[in-house]
């Protein structure tokens, strides 16, 4: 018959049962602490990778604020520093309009009190100029 159970059968059995525990003993366990240790070695660098993704991301937002940060603070003290230098403009250029106001308003006084002079002088030096004539005139006709 094609399944006798003879001895050989309890045999094979046998050598089948030991040759499935030395495989479970020798191969199948320690390949399989092999791929577990595999696999959780893969899943903490992967998680590991998530976290420093995640932190790296977290840093570049805190350092665009940083930068956003110091970009507005120096926007509002370049913006300060030319309202400041705009006012000492202003400040200084009506300091020397009221200097070139003052010089402007001496030099009318100047020439005022020189044209006051020269004509109160303007009959003495008529009276010589006329006398220098008369004199030159006749000087010439007694001649």
């Amino acid at each position: 018959m094609f399944l006798s159970l003879d001895g050989t059968f309890w045999v094979q059995l046998l050598n089948f049962a030991i040759f499935f525990a030395l495989l479970n003993v020798l191969f199948l366990r320690p390949v399989g602490r092999a791929i577990r240790k595999r696999r959780e070695y893969i899943d903490g660098v992967v998680s590991d990778y998530a976290k420093y993704q995640g932190d790296a991301k977290a840093l570049r937002e805190h350092a665009e604020r940083i930068r956003a940060e110091a970009r507005r603070d120096a926007e509002q003290r370049i913006a300060k520093e030319r309202a400041d230098a705009s006012n000492e403009s202003a400040g200084l250029s009506s300091g020397f309009a009221a200097k070139v106001q003052a010089i402007v308003e001496e030099a009318h006084l100047n020439a005022n009190a020189e044209l006051d002079r020269a004509r109160a002088d303007e009959n003495r030096i008529v009276k010589q100029l006329a006398d220098a004539m008369v004199d030159r005139t006749l000087g010439v006709a007694a001649k």
